[in-house]
């Protein structure tokens, strides 16, 4: 009886220690804020809402997956937002010059692509620091995807109208969104490369220390291009959802890196590099996601809800660090409590034998 007692508190120990970590607590809140909301606002908590909640969280969902990746290394790109719309505007304006919708998707799933294969040779190839570059594709892609559309802005009812009604289909009357299927594959898929691979572990020791990764075998130049070429591509297929779903056009998902970022530092991923989870990124993602189209049910204008990302934004940045402060403060009173007494009275006998000493001289 003992020994299978003991056996069960083994295997529940992995468990516990879950319950414990950050992404319990972050789990725990995104339930709470959902229960306060469906409280609240009574159009909240139906299959509708769902429906619309979700597929707005699409792309910052998609696109919050090779973020993790790419924080968690210490790097960051600041470009996603428009490789998405250079990737819109890519469909929206080969679809007004007569191509068939589906080799416009592969044309801009291309070039989305390749935007993120630039990315990826002048910070891991080349050396550059990550924020600089993809500050200037940022602005880049923004200015390539105005010379591609320029003006004009073409709806979804433009394309084939089976793939407009694909990404609008839901599963039953959940209110729930095929199209959630795909992204859920995609989560699987990174989490599976980031926790169960030995690539994803070597993510971790590339953020904490890009030497010690080196000496330990790891590619670290490999390893970063290929990550911002994931990033480029899944940019670029949310630019073709955006465009299904959305509209093409040269403004199509502006600031959306602004959401993407908060809600994957708001999801425990340490903007220094070296920490952070999967789980964590998809819960804060969806935090931010469920607090705005609260917010937007209320007819909060926009300008609030993007001070409230961006307050979310620094709070994310400056409570692990304020928390971390406040661990070794305490470690340190611990350590100083938990020295033996007799060895403190040592010192102090030495010292009085020494002073003694130095009376008799």
């Amino acid at each position: 009886m003992t020994e299978s007692t003991t056996g069960m508190h083994r295997r529940a120990h992995p468990v516990v220690t879950w319950l414990r970590s950050r992404d319990a607590v972050l789990v725990g809140v995104l339930l709470l804020i959902v229960l306060i909301a469906s409280l609240a606002l009574p159009r909240f908590a139906s299959p509708v809402t769902v429906g619309y909640l979700l597929l707005n969280a699409v792309p910052i969902l998609m696109i919050a997956l090779p973020m993790t990746l790419i924080i968690i290394t210490g790097e960051i790109d600041l470009s996603v937002a428009s490789i998405v719309g250079m990737s819109t505007a890519t469909i929206g304006s080969l679809t007004l010059a007569g191509w068939e919708f589906l080799p416009a998707v592969a044309m801009a799933v291309v070039v989305g692509t390749l935007g993120g294969v630039l990315n990826g040779v002048l910070i891991a190839f080349v050396g550059l620091p990550s924020l600089a570059v993809t500050i200037g594709t940022l602005a880049l892609y923004r200015g390539l995807t105005l010379v591609f559309i320029g003006d004009n802005s073409v709806s979804s009812s433009s394309y084939p109208p089976e793939f407009p009604q694909f990404i609008n289909l839901k599963l039953g009357a959940t209110g729930i969104p095929a199209v959630i299927l795909i992204v859920l594959a995609f989560i699987v898929l990174f989490s599976v490369v980031l926790h169960l691979t030995p690539f994803g572990r070597g993510l971790y020791a590339l953020g904490y220390s890009k030497d010690a990764a080196t000496f330990v075998g790891i590619k670290v130049a490999r390893s970063k291009f290929w990550l911002f070429v994931a990033s480029g591509f899944v940019s670029a297929l949310i630019g073709v959802y955006w465009a299904l779903y959305y509209s093409a056009r040269s403004d199509s998902a502006t600031g959306l890196e602004l959401t993407v970022i908060a809600a994957v530092l708001l999801g425990g991923v340490s903007i220094f590099g070296g920490r952070g989870t999967v789980v964590g990124a998809i819960t804060g993602v969806l935090i931010i996601s469920v607090i705005n189209y609260a917010l937007r049910l209320q007819r909060v204008p926009d300008v609030v809800l993007i001070i409230i990302t961006g307050t979310l934004l620094i709070v994310s940045v400056v409570a692990p660090s304020v928390v971390d402060a406040v661990r070794r403060r305490r470690a340190t009173v611990r350590n100083r409590r938990s020295l033996p007494q007799g060895s403190a009275r040592g010192d102090h006998g030495v010292e009085h034998s020494t002073s003694a000493h130095q009376e008799k001289e």
